[in-house]
């Protein structure tokens, strides 16, 4: 069975040391990006059989928009608090603990996890280089799983392609 995991790091959000981190909404561009992204998604005919976020309401916001443009219904879309700053470990555990048969699932996070992720299935070599980070805001990345995510071992995805916002028009 063919498995695609995709990563998507939320929006541009705001900067204001008044609003605890969590509660950090999507600034104009960032919603801009992710819609940009979505209707790319839509476009390409790409669309996940789950979606999952970080309970942070940019990355709630950020999910919504993406199901709402691609007309996702609601219960698609499920909340995941091991997607808000717990690591590798979180992540791999939330992976686990998704059923086999989705055969595209999209995980909407924040960085570093996501890119320590990315870095660990597919392997630092397999990755190209870039001076920034590799997973700017409204950055997707797709990946070719095993079929089998209860133990993902380091270097078993493939990468397939990585996106920017910023790259579309």
């Amino acid at each position: 069975m063919n498995r695609e995991l995709w990563l998507l790091r939320h929006g541009k959000a705001e900067h204001n040391g008044d609003i605890a981190d969590f509660d950090r909404c999507l600034t104009a561009k960032g919603e801009r990006d992710v819609k940009r992204m979505g209707l790319w998604l839509k476009q390409e005919g790409l669309c996940p059989d789950i979606l999952i976020s970080s309970p942070a309401k940019r990355a709630l916001g950020t999910a919504g928009i993406i199901a709402d443009t691609l007309g996702l219904k609601k219960p698609s879309l499920q909340q995941d608090g091991r997607l808000y700053f717990q690591g590798i470990v979180g992540l791999k555990k939330v992976l686990a603990d998704i059923p086999v048969s989705p055969g595209r699932v999209l995980l909407v996070g924040h960085n570093p996890d996501l890119e320590d992720l990315l870095a660990y299935l597919v392997g630092m070599g397999h990755l190209p280089g870039s001076a920034g980070p590799m997973m700017p805001t409204a950055a997707l990345v797709r990946l070719h799983m095993p079929a089998d995510w209860s133990h993902l071992p380091a270097n078993c995805a493939q990468l397939l392609a990585m996106t920017h916002a910023s790259s579309l028009s």
